[in-house]
């Protein structure tokens, strides 16, 4: 079983967090949005959205986030017989669509400083441009990746979108208070993958410095943020990657080479 995926995908994060949860060995490959490595040929005739992640077992591909969770229990399940593992709940999953609902792209970009931004947003659109004139049988593919990078940049310039995403956010953290005023976890007694999809996005908020506009000041979700960051797999998914000088490295070593490739006009 393959995965790839960055440690700074969202997404990616949901995954993996599912796969230490349910014991799961796989073989990881690292693929970086931000220097444009999901867009190089070989990953990307494999997902042509060039979305992460991407879940690989044999000659089945799974490009859905929700769905690799699943497929993940199911390959659980069947590993241990069928005695310890269960799989989710209708409630697990109403709890993990509704999480997957909101996406976090502009909320996340729209708290990235504008010159940086739009400086790896060009750096992206000369790959696109250059793979398609490389692989002209993926030039349609590539063709509708460059046009999403030009719809994204228009919608970041609209405040209606940022606020629509930000709002999502809040009703959604709401809602998850609410919940953890009665159990203590998202789904009730026990962990559950519930809380494999809900992890990620409070890591964000953290990540982005906004922790005391959307944590601190909801009582359930701070003391329920606290407890989950003692699981062994969050701090190999997540924390080891968001504290001290790991996480300046990986952006550092991503910013360097977006600027020397820049500089060398090398996409």
């Amino acid at each position: 079983m393959q995965l790839y995926h960055h440690p700074f995908s969202l997404d990616s994060q949901k995954v993996r967090l599912a796969l230490e949860e349910n014991g799961i060995d796989y073989t990881s490959y690292h693929v970086n949005p931000l220097t444009g490595k999901n867009m190089d040929a070989s990953f990307f005739r494999m997902n042509p959205s060039g979305k992460l992640p991407v879940f690989q077992n044999g000659s089945h591909i799974i490009y859905n986030t929700v769905e690799i969770i699943q497929y993940i229990e199911r390959i659980a399940a069947v590993s241990s017989g069928g005695d310890d593992i269960k799989l989710s709940s209708r409630e697990v999953l109403d709890w993990m669509q509704k999480i997957q609902e909101w996406n976090p792209k502009y909320f996340t970009l729209s708290h990235v400083p504008e010159k940086h931004r739009l400086f790896v947003s060009k750096f992206i659109r000369r790959i696109v441009i250059t793979r398609m004139a490389e692989f002209p049988d993926l030039a349609s593919s590539y063709h509708l990746r460059l046009r999403d990078q030009y719809d994204m940049e228009e919608k970041l310039k609209n405040p209606d979108v940022i606020r629509q995403s930000e709002e999502h956010l809040i009703r959604l953290l709401d809602d998850v208070e609410a919940q953890l005023n009665e159990t203590p976890y998202l789904a009730g007694d026990e962990f559950t993958m519930a809380d494999v999809m809900l992890i990620p996005v409070l890591a964000r908020v953290v990540l982005l410095k906004l922790e005391n506009e959307y944590i601190s000041n909801r009582p359930n979700i701070a003391e329920y943020w606290n407890m989950v960051q003692q699981r062994p797999s969050y701090k190999k998914v997540i924390g080891k990657h968001f504290t001290g000088w790991r996480r300046q490295k990986t952006l550092l070593k991503s910013w360097c080479f977006v600027h020397v490739r820049s500089l060398l006009r090398k996409y």
